[in-house]
């Protein structure tokens, strides 16, 4: 596996990618409606090359040449010295097999040569990724609540991870 750093002619595979892992990840956890809002609002080609623009920063995970996964991140935020990830999502065929932690490796790297001491990211509560965050460094930071629009919520740990 490798990761491969995206520019903004390349968001499509994000989407894409998006469009395949969202409705699994999130099947128990929320409504087909939400779900669809969500990948609607942060996933469209348009937003995501708007983050681009304003410093987020997307890389791709690779193998055997097919787009399996991929992470956002945001240097400087919230606070300087901090590193955000916004996004991780790994295909479910490709989950368990290190390509999440190759991500977050990434992460790190990027950190690590941009002279940040600490990750953060937002997670759902209900979300069994916790139990990957956990395994890889992360802790609980606190709970949030985030009115996201239409009635729906995220109901998140803010997780962080010193370095």
């Amino acid at each position: 596996m490798e990761i491969v750093h995206i520019q903004s002619d390349e968001v499509g595979v994000i989407s894409d990618l998006a469009e395949k892992i969202w409705p699994d990840t999130f099947k128990d956890i929320l409504t087909e409606e939400q779900i669809r809002y969500m990948l609607d609002w942060m996933y469209n080609p348009n937003e995501l090359i708007r983050q681009i623009e304003n410093g987020h920063q997307f890389y791709l995970l690779v193998n055997n040449q097919k787009s399996v996964g991929f992470i956002g991140l945001q240097l400087n935020f919230p606070e300087p010295s901090q590193v955000k990830i916004h996004k991780l999502y790994v295909l479910p065929e490709m989950q368990g097999t290190g390509g999440g932690k190759l991500l977050f490796q990434q992460a790190v790297q990027v950190a690590k040569e941009n002279k940040c001491d600490s990750i953060l990211l937002n997670v759902n509560r209900f979300n069994k990724a916790v139990g990957f965050y956990k395994h890889i460094g992360f802790k609980i930071l606190k709970e949030e609540n985030i009115d996201i629009g239409n009635g729906f919520w995220m109901e998140d740990y803010v997780m962080g991870c010193r370095l």
